[in-house]
């Protein structure tokens, strides 16, 4: 009977997990419903049809051409809008314009893969897909989507096209490389499930691409029609396995890309966008998913090469399966292309009202049956807060990763017996690494014309740290060594004297460029050269933070993909906000007025406040000058001549616990503490007033 039973519910389970619960559907289903029966009946053809375009506009365009698409939107009664660059503010009151002029409103939808900054300025950038591949504490991944969730939505976005879920198995590939969460399927689709799920906790749609699978190609679409030459067994168990994963996780779209897929598509004149066999067959048929299906855009040279004359593409994508035609070429003739297809019987009024009322459901779900303009009032604070400072610094620790530790390098240890050089290698910025890294001790920059002269001043050092920076503007800048700095690094590297460390801020490929990493001790992996990362590897080197990345890509021989290896902290002081501790950054500010104070009132010259809590260093200012002379500033590595100290370093902090444990009170006097003053004269005096300098304690 027992295993009957367990029979019974292995089958259910295998019967339920094969169809998808229609992830549009909300939780007041009858009157969602309603809302979109009442809109559907309310449209003529036209804007039926016009209900299945998503047009481009951008808020760094000149005003007539945002008052073009403005009245496109008023004549064409289109269903949505994707925006690109711009700013905020900008794009939040164009986006009411465009609203205003829609009869039902519009679905607006973002690429912000790494947050709204991927299109905007004046926004927060998240790490990108790669960085948080290495993370292995997925609620990370799911809070930096929650995070860009709220932005999205704040903004008066509805669906962010993300995440990536392409299994990015090529290096050389030239439009994904760090979009991906790596190469590794099981990785990549629990890393986009957790992105996913904290988008949609946010109110916002998500949307994987790029179906079928745009990882192992070398050719960009935007340019030409890439080849995916892949055996349909493959697809199925690595390119579709995020897909399948994400179905039953609820997803609410797909956007199909532009590929040649002969495994699935014999005709290689037809795109995977434009094609029944792949949208139709594989992604609702086979995968049997019921959400949004939506098209990359349809200017792309991927798809517009095939096309033989205006609206032929839009028609094409429409009668394959897709219901959001994402950026025509040419609006007005796909439009009328599809109204003549369907005036003709070519497309039914069932395939028609089965798109559209589903754009309908996905606006409802959105929100948008009770729309409100957006409130520019207070939108940079709201899209730049402290909890996206928390989850970006949590994501950046995570995710560094230590592929190399000869020697138990790492943390360094026994600073008093270091002299450490640091030398630069790559061409963007490293100025915060070198100042976060002199936190710790003195780390000297050295700098030469040619190799026998750096050789000749590092010799002088026992320990050499080579900072490797390249461009953190996109994902797709150039990130490859130069030959000089190939040479460079193994000289360095072979130098009998010292011992190596390589910290990169590149992406993981780069590092295939080295031989071997046999002469070199220590290598740590940052992904981005964000001031973040630099600020977390200098910590990571010294101790201060736990390192526990692995590499979500294979990146060298040496390194496959998911090495890495664990550091545990030395109880150095890391660096933080003051709300990674349970503290408010605003009350801290009153710092800097009580210090100013002080030195308004010449009770000193100047000051050095430094306030640590739970491991970490909230708050570090110097403040006035050395001996109170003109043209002196105090700097944070000043040397103090310290005295007097044991009742602040010891009897304070002592009392200060007791006093939080509600062992003692600032209030109690000495013969409450201490029997034997209560015929004293010290028998009044407070635990504060004895704090506070006036408890007229006599002198030892």
């Amino acid at each position: 009977m027992g295993k009957r039973l367990h029979f019974i519910f292995f089958l259910l389970v295998v019967l339920s997990a094969g169809a998808q619960v229609d992830p549009l559907q909300t939780s007041d289903s009858r009157a969602q419903q309603q809302w979109v029966e009442a809109k559907y009946a309310n449209m003529s053809d036209e804007e039926r049809i016009g209900q299945l375009f998503m047009i481009l506009g951008a808020s760094d365009q000149p005003k007539s051409s945002t008052n073009k698409i403005g009245q496109t939107i008023a004549e064409q009664q289109i269903g949505g809008v994707i925006f690109s660059k711009g700013g905020p503010v900008r794009q939040a009151r164009l986006n009411n314009q465009f609203q205003e002029k829609a009869k039902t409103p519009l679905l607006i939808g973002m690429d912000a893969e790494w947050g709204l900054a991927m299109r905007l300025d004046s926004t927060y950038a998240f790490p990108w897909n790669m960085t948080l591949g290495a993370i292995q504490d997925n609620s990370i991944v799911e809070e930096i989507g929650y995070q860009i969730g709220t932005h999205a939505q704040r903004l008066g976005v509805h669906i962010n096209f993300a995440p990536v879920v392409d299994i990015n198995s090529n290096p050389k590939n030239p439009i994904i490389g760090k979009r991906s969460f790596g190469e590794d399927k099981a990785n990549v689709a629990v890393k986009a499930v957790a992105f996913h799920k904290g988008m949609e906790k946010a109110g916002i749609l998500s949307s994987a691409k790029h179906f079928p699978g745009h990882g192992d190609t070398d050719v960009d679409s935007h340019k030409a029609l890439p080849e995916i030459g892949l055996a349909r067994s493959r697809l199925d168990t690595v390119e579709l396995y995020p897909y399948k994963i994400m179905i039953g996780a609820g997803l609410s779209s797909i956007m199909v890309a532009h590929l040649n897929v002969p495994a699935l598509e014999s005709n290689t004149n037809t795109p995977s966008s434009l094609s029944k066999k792949v949208i139709g067959g594989v992604l609702q048929n086979d995968l049997e998913f019921q959400g949004l299906v939506l098209t990359d855009a349809l200017n792309m040279k991927g798809v517009t090469a095939t096309a033989t004359k205006p609206g032929e593409a839009e028609l094409n994508a429409f009668l394959a399966g897709n219901d959001i035609l994402l950026m025509p070429e040419n609006l007005a003739a796909a439009k009328s292309a599809l109204l003549e297809a369907y005036t003709s019987g070519k497309i039914t009024e069932k395939r028609l009202a089965r798109s559209v009322k589903k754009i309908l459901r996905a606006k409802y779900k959105a929100g948008l049956h009770k729309y409100k303009p957006v409130d520019t009032e207070g939108l940079y604070a709201d899209l730049n807060g402290v909890m996206s400072d928390l989850a970006h610094e949590k994501a950046v620790e995570h995710s560094l990763t230590l592929l190399k530790n000869k020697f138990n390098l790492l943390g360094i240890k026994k600073l008093e017996n270091k002299k450490i050089a640091y030398v630069k290698l790559g061409d963007a910025d490293h100025s915060t690494f070198l100042k976060a890294l002199n936190l710790y001790t003195e780390v000297t920059e050295v700098q030469a014309k040619d190799i026998v002269s750096l050789k000749k001043k590092l010799a002088e050092y026992n320990l050499v740290i080579l900072g490797y920076h390249k461009s953190n503007a996109s994902p797709w800048k150039d990130h490859d060594f130069t030959q000089k700095e190939l040479y460079w690094l193994n000289e360095i590297a072979e130098m009998p004297t010292s011992n190596t460390v390589l910290a990169t801020f590149a992406r993981p490929y780069a590092l295939q460029q080295v031989l071997t990493y046999d002469p070199i001790d220590a290598v740590v992996l940052g992904y981005q050269n964000s001031e973040m990362a630099q600020q977390k590897m200098a910590e990571a080197i010294f101790g201060a933070i736990p390192v526990n990345g692995r590499l979500p890509v294979t990146a060298h021989p040496q390194f496959p993909v998911n090495s890495g290896m664990d550091l545990k902290p030395m109880g150095r002081l890391g660096y933080s906000i003051p709300e990674r501790v349970g503290m408010v950054s605003e009350f801290l500010s009153d710092i800097d007025t009580l210090v100013q104070q002080g030195l308004d009132s010449l009770m000193y010259p100047g000051a050095q406040v430094l306030i640590a809590r739970k491991g970490k260093v909230i708050y570090n200012k110097t403040f006035g000058t050395p001996s109170g002379k003109e043209g002196e500033s105090l700097t944070g590595d000043h040397l103090y001549d310290l005295a007097s100290l044991t009742k602040i370093l010891a009897t304070l902090p002592i009392l200060m616990k007791m006093e939080e444990e509600g062992n003692i009170g600032l209030m109690n006097t000495f013969q409450e503490l201490i029997p034997e003053y209560a015929d004293s004269e010290l028998k009044d005096v407070t635990v504060l007033k004895a704090l506070s300098h006036y408890g007229r304690l006599p002198s030892w």
